[in-house]
């Protein structure tokens, strides 16, 4: 198999404003074996600016996928992800919505949105950790992820 992925970390942003779900995100994907990056911001805004390559994130790594959260300060997931299905140079990376939400509301815009797949945290941290892992085992080992350009 040659998939682009294996030869080159994957770039993973990772858009969350709770500080206890950044670190459990960034334990399960360092027990994985896949090489990978993941780029943390805390809001919405701050999403846009990293995606677009503004201000202080012009260096910043184009993702090869993104975990979003929705509910989040000055921009919530659901207008960060309107935008990213909007603009043309962002609009095929894939977005995973990671949220406490359970809302039939949600789960219905999101997808009207075009994210990808929509995922609610557990509230248990063991179980959160499996969820990190399943995204991780899906997303990064099975999926065909689109080359960035």
């Amino acid at each position: 198999m040659t998939a682009r992925y294996i030869s080159k970390p994957v770039e993973i942003l990772l858009v969350e404003d709770n500080p206890g779900d950044v670190r459990l995100t960034q334990e399960a994907f360092k027990e994985g074996k896949l090489q990978n990056k993941l780029s943390v911001v805390n809001d919405g805004e701050e999403a846009m600016a990293f995606l677009r390559r503004e201000g202080q994130y012009a260096d910043a790594p184009r993702p090869d996928i993104i975990l979003l959260d929705l509910n989040m300060p000055k921009k919530n997931g659901s207008e960060v992800l309107a935008e990213i299905k909007n603009d043309p140079n962002l609009k095929r990376i894939p977005v995973v919505i990671l949220t406490t939400s359970k809302a039939e509301e949600d789960i219905l815009k999101t997808y009207d949105l075009h994210a990808n797949c929509f995922i609610t945290k557990p509230v248990d941290l063991n179980q959160f950790m499996v969820i990190v892992k399943y995204i991780k085992d899906f997303w990064l080992s099975i999926v065909m992820l689109p080359s960035g350009a």
